[in-house]
């Protein structure tokens, strides 16, 4: 945990037997189930979750955007630069779906981010990749993200707003909105979804990625196709985790690869010609062992940054001082509320800094970035 001038960046996560990973022991509470199962008091099945304030007693010590960047900055191998080094498209293809499941991270069952507030962003350099998020709207929670690395000559775009209902013994989640991939280099973009969050309540408490992702890349007609599976209803059977699929060449409608394996462990991919087998990602070389970010130049860091909104409260929540977490939340909070009413009493609409947000005829959210490339940052990580 690195706390500088009022920041503070904690530890993303990591593998759930990765010993050097201490984030369930700052994030766990007592009494955990019970105390869910007393909020679901206030909710009824078909519910729409996505205004729904959790107490700081469910809140793990970080803002959703700082969820949504470490999942690609925080990596211990460099899967997004080989991608771009592929020497064929299909070589490239396979490289962008290891690093898409890379972006798949082990979440925790009873605690949840902060939601954040209108403006905020994060910023935070890793070697040549600097990335860059904001909350481009409130309601809904829409994000976004650009990240550019220029030695690389490599783009990051995503938008995406998830939409949460509760189901009577579960939750999901639905991570609505795109993500582009851009190698410039070879002039082409990969566009993506994400999968859906799953939180089981009943019978067998637990929390899961589910359903299918497929990752087409624009100029060359592959496409892969994958499933992410959670275990049974009842908490059983060897499906958890697991991820299936394929890679299809779209123009002949021909299965190059069968992708079988679990996104916590290690994902093969099977030639259909010939039977050979190989292994494509391994998640103990990639997300385990991760840093927190550290802060290299305080005064430099923007006002927006989420690490120092959120700081009161992160800190309140790793020292487990529930009083004074309820009371920095409230702060957070309320200071939004009055900057909103302050804004309407002018007359005035917000507009994001970095981003032009635009709504298409059916209602689906797009982040266009305004900067080509984006800056350094003053936090960085290794």
């Amino acid at each position: 945990m690195e706390i500088a001038n009022n920041i503070v960046l904690t530890k993303p996560f990591s593998l759930r037997n990765d010993s050097d990973s201490d984030s369930e022991e700052n994030y766990s509470a007592p009494n955990l189930l019970q105390r869910i199962l007393s909020l679901l008091k206030n909710v009824r099945p078909g519910s729409d979750l996505t205004l729904f304030q959790l107490p700081p007693l469910f809140n793990f010590p970080k803002s959703q955007l700082q969820c949504y960047g470490e999942s690609v900055y925080s990596t211990s191998s460099d899967l997004l630069s080989k991608c771009n080094t592929g020497q064929c498209k299909i070589e490239r293809l396979i490289s962008v779906v290891a690093w898409s499941i890379s972006t798949t991270r082990p979440p925790l069952f009873g605690v949840a981010p902060y939601n954040p507030i209108l403006g905020e962003t994060h910023h935070v350099s890793k070697g040549n990749l600097n990335v860059l998020l904001e909350q481009v709207l409130h309601h809904p929670s829409v994000s976004a993200l650009h990240a550019t690395d220029e030695t690389e000559n490599i783009e990051i775009i995503w938008c995406q707003y998830p939409a949460a209902k509760f189901n009577g013994t579960s939750v999901e989640a639905q991570v609505h909105g795109k993500r582009k991939l851009r190698l410039l280099n070879h002039g082409e973009t990969y566009e993506m979804n994400s999968p859906n969050l799953f939180i089981r309540i009943l019978p067998v408490t637990g929390v899961d990625w589910i359903g299918n992702v497929n990752i087409r890349c624009i100029e060359t007609g592959l496409v892969a196709e994958l499933s992410y599976i959670s275990q049974s209803f009842f908490g059983f059977g060897g499906n958890r985790r697991l991820i299936k699929g394929k890679i299809i060449d779209s123009l002949t409608s021909k299965v190059l690869f069968r992708v079988n394996g679990h996104w916590d462990s290690t994902v093969t991919l099977k030639d259909t010609s010939n039977g050979e087998e190989r292994v494509i990602y391994d998640a103990k070389e990639v997300i385990s062992r991760l840093q927190a970010p550290t802060v290299k130049d305080a005064e430099s860091v923007w006002p927006t940054e989420s690490a120092l909104i959120w700081s009161s409260l992160s800190q309140a929540i790793l020292s487990k001082d529930w009083e004074k977490a309820r009371e920095a939340k409230k702060i957070v909070e309320q200071k939004q509320r009055e900057v909103s009413r302050e804004r309407e009493s002018k007359g005035e609409t917000w507009v994001p800094k970095h981003f032009i947000l635009s709504q298409s005829k059916e209602g689906s959210w797009d982040c266009l970035p305004i900067q080509k490339w984006v800056p350094p940052s003053p936090i960085v990580t290794l």
